[in-house]
């Protein structure tokens, strides 16, 4: 899988993660990221992009809401598929 590097800036504060997938649900595109490269254990997380179509940068926000956590950790696992990549909530 090519790995594909995002870094999130808010104020002072970077923070840089590994794009793992992408998917586009209701008209928001969805990340899930991981603070390790390759295949290290680590951390992953959910971004939505909140921007709008015209804006030329992303505005991502984690996702936090569990009902939609569980959906899209779903989504995230059925798309993965074959990836040696393991999901946990």
């Amino acid at each position: 899988m090519e790995e594909r590097k995002i870094t999130l800036a808010d104020g002072e504060e970077t923070l840089e993660f590994y794009v793992l997938e992408q998917t586009r649900l209701n008209g928001r595109d969805y990340l899930l990221v991981t603070d390790t490269e390759g295949g290290e254990e680590g951390e992953c997380y959910l971004l939505r992009d909140m921007s709008g179509d015209s804006e030329a940068d992303a505005l991502y926000e984690f996702v936090e809401d569990e009902k939609e956590l569980g959906g899209l950790m779903d989504i995230f696992s059925e798309l993965l598929g074959d990836e040696d990549i393991e999901l946990q909530r």
